[in-house]
């Protein structure tokens, strides 16, 4: 089959013919991928950032938010069936450890990550365990959500987080409108009743927030932190949500957030630098976020399936993996690149 494969790092991908993966233990699904997405990560993963945490040989296949059909299962499967749509949770799970046990699988001590530390999805085929699949609504199609599978599932699970302290009468900022951005919004709409002030460099990018449910859209040109602040009564929101993480990003963040307020971390790339005298006598709390778990994925797809979270995107065939790279890199993209074999 053909694939997309990392063969060095600061070294641009190719493509190769390998082996279709197959069925060696009880609970394998081989999924017929319909749908791959590009993620940012999959910029850092090129630039090296992952290469000692992942500790993954070369050359590997990348990509790690896939959709598509089930192709083959082991035969312990029950949950699947040959034929089935299905989306990808992004990690394969062993279902025993104490977090896996708690519905937190998302840190499993025995996890593997397909497209991080081994073979992806950006290809024709990809192997995966039954505890990774969740069967998709007949009105959705895998190459329309496949970033759902972790782009979605981050950004829902960071929305989710927050909704717990945004009660109605709340406010809480956006930072980043993109990929997760326009996801998140989405998200907070669909389950809270708070404000939602979005923030974003590119007009067009608050364009389409402000499109999709935000109440306010503040393009980030010198001034937006006085803006929000004017939005907020000046006192800054009780959560913001960061998905962008770099770039001032970070700094401009806490600054329009309240006392006690929630600082949520999605996006990645700068430090904090923040006095520990701020973070106490105001209160402030810093929260971190990974990727959802398979429940999180299970709810997302109940809201995609009612058409509240709905994926802008732009789909390339697999051979122009290149060219949605290479957009992704320059921010020509609004939402959500996919590959499509």
């Amino acid at each position: 089959m053909k694939a997309i494969q990392v063969v060095g790092y600061h070294e641009p991908l190719r493509a190769a013919e390998v082996p279709e993966p197959e069925v060696t233990g009880p609970f394998d699904v081989i999924v017929k991928i319909g749908g791959a997405g590009v993620c940012r990560t999959d910029l850092h993963i090129l630039e090296g950032q992952w290469a000692e945490k992942s500790g993954v040989a070369l050359p590997y296949t990348i990509g790690h938010e896939n959709a598509g059909w089930v192709h083959a299962v082991g035969s312990a499967v029950t949950n699947v069936a040959e034929g089935d749509k299905v989306i990808v949770h992004p990690l394969i799970t062993c279902g025993l450890c104490p977090a896996c046990r708690r519905g937190d699988d998302v840190h499993c001590v025995q996890s593997q990550f397909p497209g991080i530390d081994t073979h992806g999805g950006y290809a024709e085929y990809l192997k995966t365990s039954a505890r990774s699949v969740v069967k998709i609504d007949d009105s959705l199609e895998p190459a329309d959500v496949a970033a759902l599978a972790d782009a979605g599932l981050t950004a829902y699970h960071a929305a989710a987080k927050a909704a717990r302290t945004l009660p109605p009468g709340s406010r809480c900022v956006v930072i980043g409108a993109g990929g997760l951005g326009h996801i998140g919004i989405q998200v907070l709409k669909a389950i809270t009743a708070a404000e939602l002030v979005v923030v974003d460099r590119n007009p067009e990018a608050v364009k389409l927030a402000v499109a999709i449910g935000a109440d306010h859209g503040v393009v980030a040109d010198g001034d937006h932190v006085e803006e929000v602040l004017d939005l907020t009564g000046g006192q800054g929101a009780e959560v913001v949500l960061d998905f962008v993480g770099e770039g001032g990003a970070t700094r401009d963040g806490v600054a329009m957030l309240r006392r006690a307020g929630d600082y949520h971390v999605v996006g990645y790339g700068e430090n904090l630098d923040v006095p520990t005298i701020d973070i106490i006598s105001t209160e402030i709390n810093f929260i971190g976020n990974l990727v959802g778990s398979y429940p999180d994925l299970c709810e997302l797809m109940v809201l995609a399936a009612r058409g509240q979270v709905k994926l802008h995107t732009t789909k390339y065939p697999l051979d122009r993996f290149q060219d949605a790279i290479d957009d992704l890199d320059a921010g020509r993209i609004r939402g959500r690149a996919i590959l499509v074999p």
